[in-house]
């Protein structure tokens, strides 16, 4: 007679997206018990401040290395390493949650090394977007296009099936239509800085993205070349 297994179930969580949840968590905890003063000592209550002001995603820096020419490594960086700082412990939390929940769902079709590109593909872009759709934008931080970009390649996922089975394929836009509805409405009611903006264009490179990236992809594509 066979023995139940009492396996855990971050078990099923593969190593990549737990890598990116943990990284999310991880630095937002450091601040966390920063401002509490219980690592670090009195400096410690402003780490997150500081570490804002030198990773943070900024336009002005963006246009002034786009206007001079100069691509400094410190600030080239901070394309990608917006992407693990947030404004509390909630913002943090809701991101690493989608990252796990949508990363998780991909990663069983995709490779790791594609679950990495379409993360980090759709936050630089995303943050160029953002840089480019308004004036005067203020810092961007978080990792919501990255995130976003998960539900692009979940979306690209589920229209595919769709299509497979002979259903509505726009079914499969229902998520980032309630995802955006939210955030617009929060955002009409409470304030925001447009980063919707980022998420929407990480989504949207997510999606993309994943007609090269998901497997036989870009074979499918350079067959459809070669007929046409």
């Amino acid at each position: 007679m066979s023995q139940p297994h009492n396996t855990s179930p971050f078990n099923a969580i593969p190593p990549v997206v737990g890598a990116l949840a943990l990284a999310i968590i991880g630095i937002e905890l450091v601040f966390y018990l920063g401002s509490k003063g219980l690592v670090g000592g009195p400096q410690s209550i402003a780490w997150r401040l500081a570490t804002v002001q030198s990773y943070a995603f900024s336009p002005d820096i963006l246009a002034w290395m786009w206007d001079s020419g100069v691509w400094p490594a410190e600030h080239l960086v901070r394309n990608v390493s917006y992407l693990f700082l947030h404004g509390n412990f909630t913002h943090a939390l809701f991101a690493s949650v989608i990252v796990l929940a949508l990363g998780k769902m991909v990663s069983e079709v995709f490779h790791p090394l594609a679950i990495l590109a379409v993360f980090f593909l759709s936050g630089i872009i995303g943050a160029v977007v953002y840089a480019l759709a308004w004036t005067n934008a203020p810092p961007l931080i978080g990792a919501y296009p990255g995130a976003y970009g998960f539900i692009g390649a979940y979306t690209y996922l589920m229209w595919t099936k769709l299509r497979m089975v002979g259903e509505n394929q726009s079914r499969a836009f229902s998520l980032i239509a309630l995802l955006l509805g939210i955030q617009l409405i929060f955002g009409a009611l409470f304030g925001g800085s447009g980063d919707w903006v980022a998420d929407l264009a990480g989504f949207v490179v997510g999606f993309g993205l994943s007609f090269v990236l998901v497997p036989g992809g870009w074979a499918r594509i350079r067959a459809m070349l070669q007929h046409d």
